[in-house]
C-alpha cells in the first residue's frame, strides 16, 4: 500500500487526483507547469504538454484539418444547433490529430487539446480588425453561438472532455489593434454587464467552458489578466468559474512595460497570479519562483492554479488508462473526411446573405447563359477564402474555380482580376488601372457579370500578422480599398448585368452600389469549400439564409470615436441612423408567410416565460430556410432601441408550414441599470416576432413589418440578479 498514488487512482475525482499530484512537486516544478510550455516531471509521469492550440473555425496551425468559413460567417447563419455540429466536427479532428501526435511523440506547440476558441468578445466598431474572428455585434447572439460551440467542442461525455475550449478575450476587448498592450478600456457598469460580458457568462454558466483568456488591454485601469473586478469578483465570484485563466500571449509583460500599473516582472507575475490568472501564455511566470520567495504570491495560491491545470490535463484523460478514454479510439481517418467536406460546404452555403436581388437577377439560369463573366480581386484568391486563426485544406475553391465546375463546359467563363486588392495597379510598370482594358473586353463578352470585390485577412486582422496593410490589422474606414468601386462603376456602365459578390469579415460601406448594383450577396471568408458553395447560390442549387450578425452601417463618419467603449450610437441596438443594411437582415429565393403570431400573455410576471407562437409558411418555389427573430423594446429612458431576445432557424420545402415557439424568461425583459443590476421595469413593453428587426430600413428592405405586441409589468421593478 505504500506505493499507492491518489493521483493515478482513477475512482477519485479530477480535483482530488490533481491536488495530490500538485503536493508531490517542488517549487520549481509547480512554477514551471504554469506556463504554457509545459515540461515534463518524469519521476511523476507527467508529460511534457503545450497549451497553446486554436482551432477558431477549424483545426489551425498543425497541417490539413477542414476549413470551415470564419466566425464571423458561421454566425451569419443565426443557427445555434449548427454551430454545435461545427465545432463537434472541429473537435472530432482535434483529437484525431492529436492521437497520432502523441503516437509520434509531437507535443509541440498546436499539437495539445486545449484549444484558445472561441473569441466571444462583441464586434462593436466594424473597424476592428479581429472582428471576423467573433459571433458579431449583438451580447444575445454570441452568447448563444459561444455557448453551443464550446458544448460542441467539448462534448458531452459524462466523465471527460472531447477537448477543453476557452473563452477569449476577457474582456471589453474589441481595438484598436496597435494600442491593445497599453490601452485602457473605459466602460460603464450598465455597458459591462449588458454589452461586454453576457457571451462570456453563458459560455462559463451554461456550456461550463474549461478556461477563460484574459485580454492585452485594462478595462477600467486593472489589467484584464490580473484585474480584480473581472477575474475574481465578477469571474469566479459571481459566475462560480472552476476552470483555468490564462493570459494572451506575452500579455503579463504589458503590465509593467506598457500599462505602467507595476514595475518589475515579479510584480507584474504577482498581480496576475493573485488575481487568478493560472496560465501564462508567455515566460513571465518563471518569475514566480522570486515571487514566492520574496512572500508576495503564496506558495498555496501557486498549488491552487497548477491544480486547476492538472484538473483539466485530467479530464481530458491524460492521465488515465487509454482504453477507459472513450475520445482515444478517434482515428486519423476522420481528419478531412467525406463528410467533413461536405458539413463544410453546407455551412459555406448556410453564411452566405442576399442583400439585394432586384427584379428577381437571382438565381442564374445557366441554361439561358452562352457566356459569364467573373472580374475581380477576390475571384480567384484562396486569401479571401479562409480569414485569420486557419488551417491547411486538402483543397482550395475559389469562386471562379467553383463556378468553372458547376457550369462545366456548357457556358465559357472569362476571367479578369480586374484591379488589385488595394493597390491601384497590378503590374509594377503599368499605368494606373492597368486592367481596365481586359474587364471591358470580358464584360463584352459575357451575358452576365460575377464581380468579386471584398478584403481579405491581409487587411483585416491581428496586429502583427504578417500581411496586413493598414492600421495594424484595423480598417481607416469602411470602404472598399484601393480602385475597387471604380471598378465596380466601370462594370455598372456596360450595361451587362452585374451580381457583386463581397467576401470580408465585417460590414463595407457600398451606398453606390447599393443603389446601382442590381444583385448584391455577402460571402463572409466562406472556408476552403467557399466557391464551390457560392456557385451553388448564385445559380439557384441553395437558396440563401443567411442574417447579418453585425450592422453595414452607410458611412465611417457616422461612427463614434474607434477608442469609445460607450455603447451609445453603436451596432443596432443603440445607433441613431438608418443602417444601410440592418442586424438581423438577409433575403431569400423564396418568399415565407409569418401568421397567427402571438405571445401566451400581454402581463409579465414573476417566474412565468411569455411564449411566443407564430406559423412560418414557405409560398415560394424555392426549398429555404428562414430565422425567426424576437426583439424586445423596454419603455424606459436610455433603454436599447430593441435587443434579441429569440431566435430559431427553420427549413420549409415549398407550400410547407410549421408553428415556432420560443420561450422568454423574466431576464429577456430585464435591463441593465447604472450598477449593473438587471432590472425588471415597471413599465410598457414590445415584442416583435418577424424575420428581421422592427427598424424602419429593415421594414423597407424585406417589405415585411413584423408582428407587435404590447406587455405590460404592472408590479414594482424587481431586481433579477
Amino acid at each position: 500500500m505504500n506505493n499507492y498514488m491518489p493521483y493515478l487512482d482513477e475512482n477519485l475525482s479530477f480535483e482530488e487526483r490533481a491536488k495530490d499530484l500538485v503536493s508531490r512537486m517542488t517549487l520549481e516544478e509547480k512554477v514551471f507547469q504554469t506556463l504554457y510550455t509545459a515540461p515534463a516531471i518524469e519521476r511523476l509521469n507527467v508529460k511534457a504538454y503545450n497549451w497553446w492550440n486554436e482551432a477558431l473555425h477549424g483545426v489551425a496551425r498543425a497541417g490539413v484539418a477542414t476549413v470551415f468559413p470564419q466566425a464571423i460567417g458561421l454566425a451569419a447563419t443565426f443557427d445555434e444547433d449548427f454551430l454545435e455540429e461545427v465545432a463537434d466536427t472541429i473537435s472530432t479532428e482535434g483529437r484525431a490529430k492529436f492521437n497520432v501526435q502523441q503516437k509520434y511523440n509531437d507535443t509541440d506547440i498546436y499539437k495539445g487539446l486545449t484549444f484558445w476558441s472561441p473569441n466571444v468578445n462583441i464586434f462593436r466598431d466594424p473597424r476592428w480588425g479581429r472582428g471576423h474572428e467573433t459571433f458579431g455585434e449583438d451580447p444575445y447572439l454570441s452568447s448563444r453561438l459561444g455557448a453551443r460551440f464550446v458544448m460542441g467542442m467539448q462534448g458531452h461525455d459524462e466523465k471527460y472532455m472531447k477537448v477543453a475550449a476557452c473563452a477569449k478575450h476577457f474582456a471589453v476587448h474589441s481595438g484598436p489593434e496597435d494600442l491593445r498592450h497599453s490601452f485602457n478600456a473605459v466602460v460603464s457598469k450598465k455597458d459591462l454587464y449588458e454589452t461586454y460580458l453576457p457571451a462570456f457568462k453563458a459560455c462559463v454558466t451554461e456550456a461550463k467552458v474549461e478556461a477563460v483568456m484574459g485580454a492585452y488591454n485594462r478595462t477600467n485601469d486593472e489589467p484584464c489578466c490580473g484585474s480584480k473586478l473581472l477575474l475574481e469578483d465578477i469571474l469566479r465570484g459571481e459566475w462560480g468559474f472552476k476552470g483555468h485563466v490564462t493570459s494572451d500571449c506575452w500579455a503579463i509583460k504589458d503590465f509593467h512595460e506598457h500599462h505602467m500599473v507595476t514595475k518589475t516582472p515579479v510584480e507584474s507575475v504577482a498581480l496576475a497570479m493573485n488575481h487568478g490568472c493560472d496560465l501564462n501564455c508567455g515566460n513571465m511566470f518563471g518569475n514566480l519562483l522570486y515571487a514566492v520567495r520574496d512572500g508576495i504570491v503564496e506558495e498555496k495560491t501557486l498549488d491552487q492554479a497548477v491544480t486547476r491545470l492538472v484538473t483539466t490535463r485530467m479530464k481530458l484523460g491524460l492521465f488515465d488508462s487509454p482504453e477507459k478514454v472513450p475520445f482515444n479510439e478517434i482515428g486519423y481517418d476522420q481528419v478531412d473526411k467525406k463528410e467533413h467536406k461536405e458539413l463544410n460546404l453546407k455551412a459555406a452555403k448556410k453564411t452566405v446573405v442576399l442583400l439585394k436581388n432586384e427584379n428577381n437577377l437571382l438565381p442564374l439560369n445557366k441554361n439561358k447563359l452562352k457566356t459569364v463573366g467573373i472580374i475581380g480581386p477576390n475571384a480567384d484568391s484562396r486569401k479571401a477564402l479562409i480569414g485569420n486563426y486557419e488551417g491547411t485544406a486538402s483543397e482550395y475553391v475559389t469562386i471562379l474555380e467553383g463556378v468553372r465546375e458547376y457550369l462545366g463546359d456548357d457556358v465559357r467563363v472569362f476571367y479578369s482580376e480586374g484591379c488589385h486588392l488595394f493597390h491601384e495597379k497590378l503590374s509594377g510598370l503599368s499605368e494606373r488601372n492597368d486592367r481596365l482594358a481586359e474587364v471591358k473586353a470580358v464584360a463584352d463578352a459575357s451575358d452576365v457579370i460575377i464581380a468579386c470585390f471584398g478584403l481579405d485577412s491581409g487587411l483585416e486582422g491581428e496586429e502583427g500578422d504578417e500581411g496586413n496593410e493598414f492600421a495594424s490589422g484595423d480598417k481607416p474606414n469602411l470602404k472598399l480599398p484601393g480602385i475597387q468601386e471604380e471598378i465596380i462603376k466601370e462594370l455598372q456602365n456596360l450595361g451587362k448585368p452585374v451580381v457583386l459578390v463581397l467576401l470580408s469579415g465585417s460590414a463595407i460601406s457600398i451606398p453606390w452600389a447599393d443603389e446601382h448594383i442590381p444583385a448584391i450577396v455577402h460571402g463572409w471568408y466562406p472556408g476552403a469549400q467557399g466557391g464551390r458553395a457560392i456557385a451553388q447560390v448564385l445559380f439557384g442549387e441553395f437558396s440563401p439564409e443567411g442574417k447579418l450578425p453585425v450592422t453595414f452601417y452607410r458611412t465611417t463618419e457616422e461612427l463614434p470615436d474607434f477608442t469609445d467603449y460607450s455603447m451609445e450610437n453603436r451596432t443596432y441596438r443603440y445607433m441613431k441612423n438608418d443602417a444601410l443594411y440592418p442586424f438581423g437582415y438577409g433575403l431569400s429565393y423564396t418568399e415565407f408567410k409569418f401568421t397567427n403570431a402571438k405571445v401566451s400573455s400581454n402581463e409579465i410576471t414573476v417566474g412565468t416565460p411569455i411564449v411566443c407562437s407564430v406559423d412560418v409558411e414557405n409560398i415560394g418555389e424555392y426549398i429555404g430556410a428562414e430565422t425567426v427573430q424576437v426583439y424586445i423594446k423596454v419603455n424606459v429612458n436610455g433603454a436599447p432601441n430593441v435587443q434579441l431576445k429569440g431566435l430559431k432557424k427553420v427549413t420549409l420545402k415549398p407550400g410547407e408550414k410549421t408553428n415556432i415557439e420560443i420561450k422568454l424568461d423574466n431576464r429577456a425583459f430585464g435591463l441593465y441599470n447604472e450598477d449593473g443590476k438587471l432590472v425588471l421595469n415597471q413599465t410598457d413593453y414590445k415584442v416583435y416576432i418577424g424575420c428581421s428587426g422592427p427598424d424602419s430600413r429593415s421594414i423597407k428592405l424585406t417589405g415585411k413589418i413584423p408582428y407587435c405586441a404590447d406587455l405590460k409589468f404592472n408590479q414594482e421593478s424587481v431586481i433579477l440578479d
